[in-house]
């Protein structure tokens, strides 16, 4: 009955932290370049003196789903999809380096170049681009500005996007949404190299891999995960209640 209890309860606790990610992924379907973020659920016994017979379970977030997501033509000149295994560079709000597959770049009021608010980092810090010039994007990640009535033979390069190439499932995923390399030894977090192989498609952006049904679904079975247990909860309080009547009556 111990058991049953404890196994309800926490299970009852991870299925709500387990329907915030899945929330969390849904909400994301739209979002360009998003990776999903996995759950998964793990019985363990409880540790102490005295408590043999009681289990939780622990929800964990053991990654996220590196598998591309769909890429599709938007014609818009600061669109980009990048390689399989390529990520774009982008400055965190600590000043830190992080890498995203978003692509969809924007330029603010003093010419930098942005994605979803964070400056993009090119060969030399932040990329910054002339106000009121034509920029177009190279499939390398080389950056080129053409002025304001001027002609295209005077298109100059302004920088290059910082692309670094990382294998599925190597970077982590931080609070920020932000991926970044495990940490070293020493616990400190390095950047990574620019890899001037990785290509980026303009014009184009890649899509989030979320499934929006598949999400539907897991939350769906969260929701009836969550009445099952909450009736062992109540089944484990009745029995005990029972256990405790028929004590009294010896």
């Amino acid at each position: 009955m111990d058991r049953m209890l404890y196994t309800a309860m926490s299970g009852a606790k991870q299925t709500l932290d387990q329907q915030a990610v899945v929330t969390h992924n849904l909400a994301n379907a739209a979002t360009p370049g998003f990776r999903a973020q996995l759950q998964a659920m793990r019985s363990l016994d409880v540790k102490g003196e005295g408590l043999p017979t009681r289990s939780v379970v622990q929800a964990t977030t053991p990654g996220a789903d590196f598998s591309q997501g769909p890429v599709n033509m938007t014609g818009r000149a600061l669109d980009i999809a990048i390689d399989a295994n390529g990520w774009l560079a982008v400055q965190a709000e600590d000043g830190s380096e992080g890498y995203t597959k978003r692509g969809d770049l924007q330029i603010d009021s003093t010419g930098m170049l942005r994605v979803a608010g964070r400056p993009v980092i090119g060969e030399g810090g932040p990329l910054i681009v002339p106000l009121g010039s034509e920029v177009s994007i190279g499939s390398d990640g080389t950056v080129s500005a053409l002025g304001e009535g001027e002609t295209p033979e005077n298109v100059a390069q302004v920088g290059r996007l910082k692309l670094i190439s990382a294998e599925p499932g190597s970077l982590l995923r931080g609070d920020d949404t932000l991926f970044r390399a495990a940490p070293n030894a020493e616990g400190a977090v390095q950047p990574l190299p620019a890899d001037e192989n990785i290509r980026v498609a303009t014009g184009a952006l890649e899509g989030s891999n979320v499934s929006a049904t598949e999400a539907m679904v897991a939350m769906i079975a969260n929701a009836r995960r969550y009445e099952l247990q909450m009736k062992g909860i109540t089944s484990a309080d009745e029995n005990a209640q029972r256990a405790n009547s028929l004590l009294s009556l010896s």
